[in-house]
Formats: structure tokens, C-alpha cells, sequence
């Protein structure tokens, strides 16, 4: 494997055999459907499935290894077209079944919703009858989703309806169309994150992230839209075009609502340099525009305003992931009889403290003491360690960002690491098993003695300043 992964072109191929075993793997070990009447991602035995598990394993460290090699490679200046990498690695993906995560038949049930006229805001996907456009959707999601009403805009619950109604509601081609979707997500972030200046590199901790891969595509999770709009309304308002880019900022926010920290660095892009108007400017209008755009999508979706009232369905749910979660649970047991308060106020203690964060990232790209996108980055970053409910793909809201303008910083470096670890956390059925975070505290503290002995910023500083003496040698 390490011959293999020698060279660029090495890893490509490591990494694409990687993606095929995880795709192969999951027809018989992924978040396959209760209900399938074609028969293509029918459950198999016993035996099958722990094998075509074991198998997708496998695929995911080749995957992990070749990813790490390549971005090696190119931080040491190999040349490659990490834009035919990323579809090496993507193809196999294309026609698996859902991968890591079941939330895609909560996104059809809820387009079936939709559809069927049920309040969407209001009541789960359990609503859906058995004859029901949607009904093997609805039957197929897991657990506490049932019940959950959508957490998502309306322009998501858009695009989920028009899937349903294009495919009639039919699991396999329903499924494929959401991950239609997934693709035009990737060639957003792939034409942000170049928009903004990313090379290869970039595009390597962005794009080619194996925990983007398996849960944008594989597991076709609405974050990556979410991160693609927000990051191109980025680009646009560093251009100095900052009332589209608001607009498409206003459209993320409809997707997810965290896009909107976005709002606050686009302001900052205004106000700097322009004084105390300036920073009135920056600090009122993109969010009128971005307001106006999220009202005006409900206006036309027809869904209603009542996902203003469940955007912290999530937040109820408590994660292995989330810091918070988890010190509070533990203060609550040592000083309570009962847990729940004492966590709700750490949690909320945890929302204070990433505001916080946010503000001072955003007075700091204000001053011109870090990049806005930066900031950005860094701020997406602060609010998933501090929410209260965190998924393993909620690090990408940041991660993207950052890789866009600073993959190779110490920053960068530890998203590498942690990327390559939450990767183990899900299972490809979309189960959290205990196994899976063992792997990943390996993968951690390997990950963290790599950093120790080979750190990206001091090679980075090294170059520069080898760059400027040389300059200096040239001047006569």
C-alpha cells in the first residue's frame, strides 16, 4: 500500500479502490431501506452484512491513507490535479445506498409531507400512511426522528418535494435524486473554495476530505448545500458583490441556520474602511437582505414560518460529540437528582461562550487582524465544539472554510486530524458502536503525535522566510 501511495497518481488510485469497497460494502452493510420493492438494497444475512462491513471498513482506512499521503504530497509541492482526484473518488459513491446516516429518508418523508399537505413543522414523517407518497421513506427513518418535526427551511423542503414528486415518491430513485443534489452541494464548495484562492491543497482539505465524502455524497447529509451556498455568497461579497452574496447566504440559512454567522463576516467586508457608517452598513443591511430572502422563500414555498419555532429540535438531543452535552450530564449527576437542568444550563452556558468567540473573531477581522474568511472558519468551528447537539459531519461547516484560505496553517493541520478521526465514529448502517470511537481515539492520538513531529506552520514560515531572503539576495 505505501509503494502505491508513493506518488499522486498512486493515491488516486488507493483512495478510488478505497471509495469502491465502501460503496460495495454498503449494498449489504449501509443505512439500507426497511422497505425496498425492487430488491437492490434489500437486507442480506447475517454473515453478508459483517463482512460487507468489515469490507467497507477496510475501503474507509485506504481511503483515509490515501488522503492523508496525498495531502502530504501536495503540501511538499507535488503537482497534481486534485480536481480528477476527487472524481475518482466520488464516482463509486454515486450509486451506493445511503451511507452513514438514515437522515435521507427523513428528507424524502419530509418532501412526501410536503406533498401530502401535512405540516411539515408540526408532526414527523410517522404521519405518512402506507399508501402515502414517501410511506417506505417515513418507515425507513431512524429512531427519535420519527416523530421530530423538519428542523430545515423551506427551500430545502423545496427541493426534497420536488425529488418526490419527480420520482413518485420511490425509495431507490428518490434516494438518488437527494444525492443529485449532493453533487451540485460538492460543486459548489469546489467552486467556492477555488473562488477564494484554494489551490489543489485547498481543494485536498475541502473537497476531498474522506468525512465530506461519506456523508455529503455517501450519506447526502444537507449540510454540504448548506456549506456550498454560504461559501459562494462569501466569494461574491469579497468580490464586492455583497448583496447577491447575501442573498445566497439568505438561501443557506433556508437549508440550515447556521450560514448565518456568514451574515456577520459579509458585514465586516463592508464595514472596513469606511467608519462608523460603514460598520452600520455592514452590521444592518446584509442581514435586511438576507431576512427578506429567507421571507420571501416561505412566502413561496408555502411550508410557513414554523421552522422559526423548531430550530432547537436538535438541540433536545443529546450526542456522545457534544462537550457540553456531556459536562453538563456529568455535573447534573454529582449534584442532582435530576441531570436534565444542570445540563440545559451548561449547554446554554456553551451557546453564550460561542457567541462570544464569534463576536471576537468578527472584531478581529474588523481590525484587520485576521482574514473575514478566516474568522469565518473559525467561528463554525467554535459553534459546533460548543452546541449542544453535534453530529461527526458538523465539523465540514468549518472546515471548508478554512481550508479555503488556510489549509496549510496549524489550524488546518488539526482538521486534518480530526476529519480523519470522526470518519470511524459512524458506522456505514448508521449506527454509533462503541468500536467506532475507539478507532477514532487511535486515529486521534495518532494524528496528534503527526502534528507534534511534523508541524505544517513551521514548515510554512520556513518557506516564507527562505523566499524573502532569497528576494533580499536578488536586490543589487
Amino acid at each position: 500500500m505505501w509503494v502505491l501511495s508513493a506518488s499522486a497518481s498512486g493515491c488516486r488510485w488507493l483512495g478510488a479502490a478505497g471509495s469502491l469497497a465502501i460503496a460495495v460494502g454498503g449494498y449489504a452493510a449501509g443505512t439500507l431501506p426497511v422497505r425496498e420493492p425492487w430488491g437492490i438494497w434489500a437486507p442480506r444475512g447475517s454473515g453478508t452484512a459483517v463482512a460487507a462491513a468489515v469490507l467497507a471498513y477496510l475501503g474507509l482506512t485506504l481511503l483515509v491513507a490515501a488522503w492523508w499521503r496525498y495531502g502530504r504530497l501536495l503540501a511538499d509541492g507535488v503537482r497534481d490535479r486534485a480536481l480528477v482526484t476527487l472524481a475518482w473518488w466520488t464516482a463509486p459513491l454515486m450509486l451506493a445506498p445511503p451511507l452513514y446516516s438514515a437522515d435521507v429518508y427523513s428528507y424524502i418523508a419530509q418532501g412526501a409531507m410536503v406533498l401530502e399537505g401535512h405540516d411539515v413543522y408540526g408532526a414527523g414523517p410517522s404521519v405518512l400512511g402506507p399508501d402515502d407518497l414517501g410511506a417506505d421513506a417515513a418507515d425507513s427513518v431512524g429512531g427519535h426522528w420519527t416523530d421530530t418535526p423538519a428542523p430545515y427551511g423551506p427551500v430545502f423542503l423545496v427541493l426534497a418535494q420536488a425529488v418526490v414528486k419527480l420520482t413518485g415518491g420511490e425509495i431507490v430513485p428518490a434516494v438518488l435524486g437527494m444525492r443529485l443534489i449532493a453533487l451540485v452541494a460538492l460543486a459548489l464548495i469546489v467552486w467556492a473554495v477555488r473562488g477564494l484562492g484554494g489551490g489543489p491543497g485547498a481543494l485536498w482539505l475541502g473537497a476531498l476530505n474522506p468525512l465530506l465524502l461519506i456523508h455529503v455524497v455517501g450519506g447526502m447529509h444537507n449540510d454540504g448545500l448548506m456549506i456550498g451556498l454560504m461559501l459562494s455568497g462569501v466569494v461574491l461579497a469579497v468580490r464586492g458583490r455583497w448583496v447577491l452574496g447575501s442573498v445566497l447566504v439568505g438561501l443557506a440559512m433556508m437549508i440550515k441556520s447556521p450560514a448565518a454567522v456568514a451574515l456577520l463576516f459579509i458585514g465586516v467586508t463592508v464595514a472596513r474602511g469606511h467608519g462608523l457608517r460603514g460598520v452600520a452598513k455592514g452590521l444592518v443591511l446584509p442581514g435586511a437582505v438576507a431576512g427578506a430572502v429567507a421571507a420571501g422563500a416561505t412566502l413561496l414555498a408555502g411550508t410557513g414560518f414554523g421552522w422559526l419555532r423548531t430550530q432547537s429540535v436538535a438541540g433536545t438531543i443529546h450526542t456522545a460529540l457534544s462537550l457540553t452535552s456531556d459536562i453538563g450530564l456529568g455535573i447534573g449527576l454529582l449534584v442532582a437528582d435530576d441531570p436534565d437542568p444542570v445540563k440545559d444550563v451548561v449547554r446554554k452556558l456553551g451557546l453564550v461562550a460561542a457567541l462570544a468567540v464569534i463576536a471576537a473573531l468578527a472584531w478581529r477581522a474588523y481590525r484587520g487582524r485576521v482574514d473575514p474568511v478566516l474568522g469565518l472558519g473559525l467561528s463554525l468551528v467554535a459553534l459546533v465544539v460548543l452546541s449542544p447537539m453535534v453530529q461527526p459531519w458538523y465539523l465540514l461547516w468549518g472546515t471548508v472554510v478554512v481550508a479555503a484560505v488556510a489549509w496549510r496553517s496549524r489550524v488546518g493541520q488539526l482538521l486534518v486530524v480530526l476529519s480523519a478521526a470522526l470518519v470511524y465514529e459512524t458506522a456505514p448502517s448508521g449506527r454509533t458502536p462503541w468500536y467506532g470511537f475507539v478507532v477514532a481515539g487511535v486515529v486521534l492520538l495518532l494524528g496528534f503525535l503527526w502534528m507534534r513531529r511534523e508541524s505544517w506552520a513551521r514548515a510554512a514560515e520556513a518557506e516564507e522566510a527562505g523566499r524573502e531572503s532569497r528576494a533580499a539576495g536578488a536586490v543589487p
